[in-house]
């Protein structure tokens, strides 16, 4: 598959399906209904697209996971990570904030810092420094 490469950042093209394990030295990008059936490891910025599914588990420096995502093994990060409405993870661990859209479905959440929750999501637990939940 190929990838696009713009500076230090890099972009999947529409329709993308990587069979494996995928390692990107930078920011990646990808279009809505990315598939990637391995692990995600990413030196940058994710940016995962809306109906995506990502079959192992994802590490970045930051991360946004667009709506309606499916990651089947854990999500580590080390700054801040967002997670889009309806968006289905095993579990979420960050160094910074973490943001929980409504309809997000996940195991543990575990943040460093604060774990905003908009709406109502489920959850095994959440641990952070702080917890604020807005519009229940």
């Amino acid at each position: 598959m190929k990838i696009y490469r713009h500076g230090d950042t890099y972009i999947a093209p529409k329709g993308s399906f990587f069979d494996g394990n995928v390692r990107i030295d930078g920011n990646f990008i990808t279009p809505p209904e990315t598939h990637i059936w391995g692990n995600l490891i990413v030196e940058g910025n994710l940016d995962l697209g809306p109906l995506s599914t990502v079959g192992g588990r994802v590490e970045s420096r930051s991360v946004v996971i667009g709506h309606d995502a499916k990651i089947k093994g854990s999500v580590v990060v080390q700054e801040n990570a967002t997670v889009c409405d309806n968006a289905r993870l095993h579990s979420i661990e960050a160094g910074g904030d973490i943001t929980l859209r409504p309809g997000v479905v996940v195991g543990d959440v575990s943040s460093s810092e604060t774990i905003y929750v908009y709406g109502k999501i489920k959850s095994e637990r959440l641990v952070g420094r702080a917890v604020k939940v807005y519009g229940i």
